[in-house]
Parts: structure tokens; sequence; C-alpha cells
């Protein structure tokens, strides 16, 4: 007997199918509502009582105390990340003994002595052995006070920040520094111009333009207290300057308290941290480097650094030394060698000669390599370098060799692309970027990030309102890409040292350059080449996502405490289990900080950690 069905089995399968169809959308409808409403319920929305705004804006003086109050961001229910309970504990970090409140852990006069004096090998970076890595913060001096705001702080700085008399002394003829009471005054003196930096400058402004947009970025070698940079700024020129560690005491932290770019360092045996075509204009005032010796290393190291049309310009020994050789104290036989031997060295190199006028010479490299490789007929050495990476510059040796120009079509054309003039070069599209040179970076994706640093730094005023406001002046962006972040900050009174880590897949030092602005290689898991407290702000953009498996990110926390002024600031930009373990780590170091959500909102899976270094000092020597 056949079994009887109530109803049509396809009409049953349907109605099963829309009730379950329905169960989903409601329960996933509730989940998606909670969910929701939870997220709406533990974000912090900036106000402008936010602690971090508060902090930063009463930055003002060594008195301020630093405190964070309000809520602070609770990522741990919603991104459940995982931590061992004692991964999470904070360590304090005791205070250095105040012998070390000048500490260069790359360029320390004790290790250097262990390093040969031959091409000045001892001055060159050696940093300390893992177990040599100091685990304490750096103390500033017992009396440090906030510098002077820029511009002020060109010509002033406290006696206090840098207690060292002996510039004001062994140069007072030469008017580097002087000392009025409580403070430094600079009054723009050099060895070389003692009517001033200004005056010297408009010299050189008589023999090339300077103020026309063609030349932006300059690197000045053995700066002494970088006036000749301090005054450039006038004109819309920015400039590198180096000198090595003590060879007149403190002189690159003179420059960088005064509101100056500037870097230990020295021309010895390694490339300068620069990539190739980097400077319009080069500059040595008495630099005592000796460009005709070691088969003109030197001087072919300057020509790799130096763009097409650049200048190379000299004074002090030997230029004019009919007139000064007496005060130099050489015969007039010897500088007649030395000069003979950088003119000769010069025309090998394709330069060509300007102007000799008083105590000036100025060269100028040519704008292509057509030439010049013909010329090596004549001239056979230095030849031309094959095969080299032109711009890896980081523990490189130099070589004599010419660093080649990028192939050209005609004499006329500029190797490697023409420069916009300043101001438009900031955000031209760079011939690197518009070559395909940068793997993976088109002019899109260039435009593209221009925007988001003008999104980002509209977040960043406000929840920092000092950044625009002259509280800051020296900045670092320790993996600056594209140079964004400095490009969104150009119409404000700081200046930004670009760091490109050593190591990356994408070497864009070079963009940063043709956008006239200046940096410099770096490798984070060593000491940068600076004085303790020469930043007022730092800005670090994925730097521990990228270091965190390479080394020990508290010895970069640590670091970053030492370059760091009292009251400075700090900007990280991170996944959220990065910010937890720095801010775990911070703690410990006297740091005030919170955890914000990105510009575009808390679901966005990155964050913004601002935090804040307390104002304090080391204690003054017991007097026995």
């Amino acid at each position: 007997m056949a079994k009887e069905y109530n109803g049509s089995p396809k009409i049953n399968q349907l109605g099963s199918r829309r009730e379950r169809l329905t169960w989903i959308l409601g329960v996933s409808g509730l989940c998606i509502l909670f969910y929701m409403i939870g997220a709406w319920q533990n974000t912090t929305t900036p106000s402008t009582s936010n602690p971090i705004s508060s902090i930063a804006s009463k930055c003002n003086g060594p008195t301020t105390r630093l405190s964070s109050s309000g809520s602070s961001l609770d990522f741990q229910a919603h991104h459940q990340v995982g931590f061992n309970e004692s991964s999470l504990s904070t360590e304090k970090f005791p205070s250095c003994d105040l012998k070390f409140s000048e500490y260069t852990p790359c360029q320390d006069p004790r290790r250097a002595r262990k390093f040969v004096k031959v091409m000045l090998r001892y001055r060159e970076r050696h940093c300390p052995q893992k177990k040599e890595l100091l685990r304490c913060l750096i103390p500033a001096p017992p009396k440090y006070k906030n510098p002077f705001k820029w511009p002020q702080s060109r010509d002033y700085a406290w006696y206090d920040n840098i207690p060292h008399r002996e510039l004001s002394i062994e140069k007072a003829v030469q008017n580097w520094i002087q000392v009025e009471g409580n403070r430094f005054r600079f009054p723009g003196g050099g060895t070389m111009f003692p009517r001033g930096a200004d005056s010297y400058i408009d010299d050189i402004n008589a023999l090339i333009p300077l103020t026309n947009g063609n030349i932006r970025t300059a690197i000045d070698s053995g700066c002494g207290v970088a006036s000749w940079g301090a005054y450039l700024l006038n004109r819309n020129i920015l400039t590198m300057s180096f000198a090595p560690r003590d060879s007149h005491e403190a002189q690159v932290q003179f420059a960088l308290e005064r509101g100056v770019p500037a870097m230990i360092g020295v021309m010895a045996t390694e490339r300068m941290p620069y990539p190739a075509r980097a400077f319009d204009m080069a500059h040595c005032s008495r630099c005592l480097i000796p460009w005709e010796q070691y088969d003109g290393l030197y001087l072919i190291e300057v020509d790799r650094v130096l763009r097409p049309g650049g200048y190379w310009i000299l004074s002090g020994p030997p230029i004019n030394w009919k007139k000064h050789y007496r005060g130099w104290e050489r015969t007039q036989e010897d500088l007649k060698h030395e000069q003979d031997a950088i003119e000769d060295l010069a025309k090998h190199l394709c330069w060509k000669k300007v102007i000799e006028k008083g105590d000036l010479a100025i060269w100028q490299k040519p704008i292509n390599h057509i030439e010049c490789i013909q010329n090596r007929k004549v001239y056979k050495t230095p030849h031309i370098c094959k095969n080299d990476n032109l711009d890896a510059a980081w523990y490189k040796k130099m070589e004599t060799c010419i660093t080649p120009l990028p192939e050209v079509s005609s004499s006329e054309e500029v190797a490697g692309g023409a420069l916009e003039k300043w101001p438009e070069r900031a955000f031209a599209i760079p011939p690197r970027i518009s070559r395909g040179s940068i793997l993976g970076i088109t002019a899109e994706k260039f435009q593209e990030d221009n925007n988001m640093w003008k999104e980002r730094l509209a977040g960043y005023k406000k929840i920092i309102p000092p950044l625009t406001q002259g509280r800051y002046r020296n900045v670092m962006d320790m993996n600056a890409n594209l140079g964004g972040f400095a490009a969104a900050l150009v119409k404000y009174p700081v200046w930004v040292m670009n760091v490109v880590p050593a190591d990356t897949q994408k070497d864009t030092l070079g963009v940063i350059y043709e956008r006239g602005f200046i940096g410099t290689y770096q490798d984070w898991c060593e000491a940068f080449s600076t004085y303790p407290r020469t930043y007022d702000l730092i800005h670090a953009d994925g730097v521990f996502s990228t270091y965190q498996d390479r080394c020990d990110i508290t010895y970069i926390l640590l670091e970053m405490d030492r370059i760091l002024r009292p009251e400075g600031t700090v900007i990280f930009r991170d996944t959220v289990d990065v910010l937890v373990k720095v801010e775990t780590i911070t703690n410990g170091m006297r740091w005030k900080s919170q955890i914000m959500d990105h510009e575009s909102g808390p679901f966005n899976p990155e964050k913004i950690l601002v935090a804040v270094k307390s104002y304090w000092t080391g204690a003054p020597a017991q007097q026995k």
C-alpha cells in the first residue's frame, strides 16, 4: 500500500529554506547592530581637552610637569591581542651617570682611540657591541632649559644646555661664538668670513645665483657651528652641515641647538650617507680636507653626491694663497702645488671652473657625461665606475672612480632629468619617479602619497596643536618613504631630517632630495650620528613593525629618548600589538603617552601613539 504524503515535497522544502534564510539574516543583523553599538561605546572621540593636546601645548618651559588624565583607548576587548603577562611588565629605566650627558654611541671618543688615525678612520662610525649598549636614560645637564624658539635660536643658545666655552676662546678672533652672561651668541662669523656669514653668502651670490630657485639643497663639509647653513635659510636653501665629533668641542651640537640641520660626520674612508646626485651645491670653507691626496678620493666623493650642473665652492687654503700664506704658516710653493693639484683633479672630473675671485673659487659639474666619456681618451684616471650601486652609501667604501651619470640622448639634456625650481620642486613629480627608477612607485602613487600626508597632518594638528605653532623646530622622520611628511610641513618654521632605512627594499632618499629636502640613510639597530637632545619632534611611521624582528626595539626607543629634547614629542604609527609593546617600554622611560584611532576611524587596524618625554635633568655633581 502506497504511503501518503501531505502536500508537495517541493513546497515544503521551499518553506524550510525561507525560514532558515530569515533566521540567518535576523541573527546576522543583530550581530552587526550589537558590534556597532559596542564599537561606538568603546571609542574615545578626540576633543579639545585631549590630554596629549594639553601636554603638548603646555611644553613651554623647564618647570612644566607632564600628566596624562582622561580615559585611554582600550584595545584588548576588541582586538584580542595575546601577550605573556611578563612581556607587558614595565621595566623602569634608571638615569645614566651625568658623564654621559653628551654621549654619542657611534662616535664615542674613547672607542675611537682603538682605531688607526690614518685617513681619520678613528673618527668614522664605530658603534658599540650589544654587550656595551647602555640600558639607561641619558640625562640633561642640571640647569637645562628649552632652547630659544626659531628664528631667535639662530643667534642664541643657553650656556647651561651646552656648557662649553672652548670655541668662544679658540675662535674668538674668527667670531664663531661669544658668551654673554648665561647664554651664547652666534654673530655669524667664520674662519674665512670675518664680516659674517651673510656678507660671505652675498659674495657667493654675486658670482653664482642663489635666489632664483635653482639651488635648493647644499652640503657643508667641516661646518663649524653651521653659520653658513643658518644664513642660507634666508634664501630658501637647505643645507646638510657635518663635522666630526670633537674636532672642535660640540660644534654639531651647537648647530642643532640653534635649530640648524647638522650631523656628526667625516670624510675618511667611507661614503657620506647620502645618495648620488643629491645636492645642488657643495661647500668647504677651510674645512682642512686634503682634496688633492689619495688619488682625489674626497673630491670624487663630492662629485658623486653633487647634482648635474651643481657647484663646488672652496675658500681657505690654498685659494688666494699669495695673500694668506703667512697667516696659514705654509710656504708659497706648498700652497701653489696644492692648488695646481686641485685644479688638475677638477679637470679630470670634467668640472668647469666658473670663477676665482678674492677668497672664493667655484667649479661646476657637467650636466651629463657625454663629453666626459670622450675625455677618458685624454684623462685616463679616474675612470668611470662600472656596475656600481650609485646610491649605496651605508658603510660603503669610497672609490677612486667617477660615479656615472644616467645616459642622455643629447649634450643639452640634464642627466637623470631636470628639476623644477624651488618651491615648485617640493610637489613636482621627481625625475626618479617619472623615469620609473623606483619599483612600484608611479606618478599617481606619488600624488596619492601627498594627499594622504595632507590629511594626516590635518589630524596631527588637532591632537598636537603646537606642531605648526613654532613649538618645534628640529623634526626627524625615522621612515620617510617619499618625504610626504616633510612636504606637508613645508610652510611651517620647521626642518625635517628625512631618514630612509639603509636596508629598505625601496631606496627613496634620492626622491626626497629631488623634492628639495634633505635626509640620510640609517640602520635603526644602531645609534644616529647626533648629540643627545637635538630633536623636538620624532615621527615613526611603521618603524617598529619593520625592526621588531631585527633587533631589540627597547634600544631603538632608548636611542629616541637620547636624541629627543626634554618635553619633546613622538608620533608613532603602527599596528595595535606593536604600539602596545612600545607604550609599555616608554612607560618605564618617563614618557606620557596615549593611543588614538587612525584618522579614518576606529575600524582601521593602524593606530597612532602620541608620547611626550618628561622634563627631568641629571643631578649636579657633588662638591668634595
